[in-house]
């Protein structure tokens, strides 16, 4: 059961092997990091402690900086991290003030002074302090000097590419969900809330649940069609999701609505949470010269989804 903290002061650990980072994603090299501290915890009959900063830092450094999206919210990293088997998570606030310590100070008054770690594990990219000074070789020089470990783990290559949560945003960004699903280690997924719409789907033969995410700031895949698997009133379902704004019904609208059709499903679910995994982009957004033409390629696209779905059941 993972214990979550956060206030840094309130951590009472026994030998604590850590990490630190931001974890956007969780994805598989994040994975690798968190398994060698639930791995090398028993050998010194301690726990795995994992400090993540929140918000992201670039939240606080850039303000008016409006286009980073997040891969997790919180609560979604909470859970993928207690997915892994950690035993502490602390919530460390990222602020101007966390941001100026200069790394040495912060091994000392943070790492070894209030969490008391004996180990300390990084990625290959880490950096941290002020100004980011915070390298490997300046954290293997404090951990000399405070008598504790330090070691940090090589990248993580799929497919030729070193696993990162900024590249992972970019293949999300582009459509590319197989990829980015690939390099995350899971589907990559939205949680919101079931709102009304226009009720024009209905008319189509295709009736959408209109979705609100929880996280404003989550990041939403490139604008198009999205074969995906749906979790809400207690039903799974498969269905197709569209982002985008609607050009064929409402040329003029200037925010992206994320709307889904539920396959086999016509229950009421205003107000419901709900659970969307990605699983592959299907086509872009296209503006339609008729609601017919419209109603026409949704039918089109089901086909094609519903034959995603079982090509890739029978190949697992």
């Amino acid at each position: 059961m993972l214990r979550v903290f956060n206030d840094i002061s309130q951590v009472r650990v026994q030998n604590p092997v850590v990490t630190i980072g931001i974890f956007d994603g969780v994805h598989l090299g994040h994975v690798e990091i968190l398994r060698r501290i639930r791995k090398l915890a028993p050998a010194y009959k301690g726990e795995s402690v994992v400090i993540t900063l929140w918000p992201h830092p670039r939240f606080v450094l850039q303000p008016d900086n409006t286009e980073l999206k997040l891969l997790t919210s919180l609560d979604e990293k909470i859970r993928l991290i207690e997915n892994q088997g950690i035993d502490n998570l602390v919530i460390l606030r990222f602020t101007t003030k966390l941001a100026n310590i200069p790394y040495d100070q912060f091994v000392r008054d943070y790492l070894v002074g209030r969490v008391g770690a004996r180990h300390v594990v990084v990625g290959f990219n880490h950096h941290f302090g002020k100004d980011r000074k915070g390298t490997f070789e300046n954290l293997l020089k404090s951990a000399r000097e405070f008598n504790i470990q330090a070691e940090r783990l090589d990248p993580v290559i799929i497919d030729n590419v070193r696993l990162s949560s900024s590249g992972i945003r970019h293949m999300i960004e582009e459509g590319r969900i197989v990829s980015a699903n690939k390099a995350l280690g899971y589907p990559y997924f939205i949680n919101g809330k079931v709102v009304p719409g226009n009720k024009l789907g209905r008319t189509l033969g295709y009736p959408t649940a209109n979705v609100m995410l929880d996280e404003p700031l989550k990041l939403l895949p490139r604008n198009g069609v999205y074969a995906v698997k749906v979790h809400v009133a207690g039903h799974s379902l498969k269905g197709m999701l569209n982002i985008g704004f609607r050009p064929t019904v409402e040329s003029d609208r200037h925010e992206r609505t994320i709307e889904v059709n539920l396959f086999n499903f016509n229950s009421e679910i205003y107000g419901e949470p709900i659970h969307i995994t990605f699983h592959e982009w299907l086509r872009s957004e296209v503006k339609f010269n008729s609601l017919q033409e419209l109603r026409d390629q949704l039918t089109l696209d089901k086909a094609e989804i519903l034959k995603l779905f079982r090509t890739k059941s029978s190949n697992n």
